[in-house]
């Protein structure tokens, strides 16, 4: 594949494994429309840039912080609304309170690759006439009522970053329906050339390369394994962990999840530390994912109360996840949290 590159001479600029890449995800996702980017971060960028959002945006505190960068970095405004305690996800039941009448979109995460309420998320959008941007860096394989996670909102972005379950080194994506918005955005993410000589509109270098898109081609030829894999860890944890005093996310109902992440919520943030600090005596690094909340952001004013995405913030912790990971090293990893709270 690499040969065929330096055979071709086309290095980049749209190239022939680009467009594989995007028909080969469309083709194993059953997505209608696709536009491979760069990274996930451009991505949030050119969907705030394509829906012309330039005021405020309703989003969570509890995720990467290019969620909220993004929003920042196109100048508009972030306002928070707190998460739900059960699945880490926006809580749409606080969304409505932080409306203004400068309020134009909605950007939720799909924490951990995790649906949000989708149905009550638009259904405050229609009512309010606002769009609706949903962050599923963490959710490729996910499937929501048999569809994948992809088809829903105004646009959907995400990551191929390396730690992805799907990656591409570097790259990310954005769908959607509405074909309208795919041919704005392809514009986008090359300077908005039309042609060698004109332009359709403010662009951005959103390309990537055909290295990138061979690496991608390569990792969906064992997608269908990694997945396999993650559930087996996931549920081992899960099995392993009955006996320890955390709580489990709770996948939302009508789920294909992906088990990409397996997050445990402790009761006090001192244990977590504890925890934390034995396993890395262990050679085992665990991530405080998300930490700290975005509301504490210094580019950021938090307007509303965010009381449960900042507590949770401190007590949350992601355990290894990687493809070879053993059973043993799960049992592992187990034994050391288990030894702490017994002390």
């Amino acid at each position: 594949m690499i040969a065929g590159i330096w055979n071709r001479r086309w290095l980049t600029n749209n190239g022939p494994l680009v467009n594989e890449l995007e028909l080969s995800i469309k083709e194993y996702l059953d997505l209608n429309h696709m536009l491979y980017l760069n990274n996930g971060t451009i991505a949030l960028q050119i969907a705030l840039k394509a829906l012309d959002i330039r005021e405020e945006v309703i989003t969570t505190p509890f995720s990467y912080v290019a969620t909220t960068s993004s929003i920042v970095w196109e100048n508009c405004t972030p306002v928070f609304v707190d998460i739900d305690p059960v699945n880490f996800n926006i809580d749409p039941t606080k969304i409505e309170a932080a409306i203004t009448e400068r309020t134009q979109a909605i950007l939720a995460t799909h924490v951990y690759g995790n649906p949000c309420d989708i149905e009550a998320i638009e259904k405050i959008a229609k009512k309010h006439n606002l769009r609706v941007i949903y962050d599923a860096a963490h959710a490729f394989g996910t499937k929501y009522k048999g569809m994948s996670i992809f088809n829903f909102g105004d646009i959907c972005t995400t990551s191929f970053h390396a730690t992805k379950l799907f990656h591409t080194i570097e790259g990310g994506a954005v769908f959607s329906q509405n074909p309208e918005l795919i041919r704005i955005m392809a514009f986008m993410r090359n300077f908005g050339h039309h042609g060698t000589e004109e332009f359709d509109g403010i662009g951005i270098n959103g390309k990537s390369s055909e290295f990138h898109a061979a690496m991608g081609l390569l990792n969906l030829n064992y997608i269908e394994s990694i997945l396999a894999s993650r559930k087996r860890q996931w549920l081992r944890y899960q099995e392993k962990l009955r006996g320890l005093c955390v709580k489990f996310i709770k996948i939302q109902n009508h789920t294909e999840f992906n088990y990409a992440y397996f997050p445990i919520l402790f009761e006090k943030e001192e244990l977590l530390l504890e925890s934390v600090e034995l396993l890395n005596q262990n050679l085992i690094f665990p991530r405080r994912y998300f930490y700290p909340s975005l509301s504490t952001l210094p580019y950021v004013t938090a307007r509303q109360d965010l009381s449960q995405a900042d507590s949770i913030s401190r007590r949350v912790l992601c355990l290894p996840m990687y493809h070879d990971l053993s059973d043993e090293e799960i049992d592992f990893i187990c034994r050391i949290l288990l030894r702490v709270q017994n002390n």
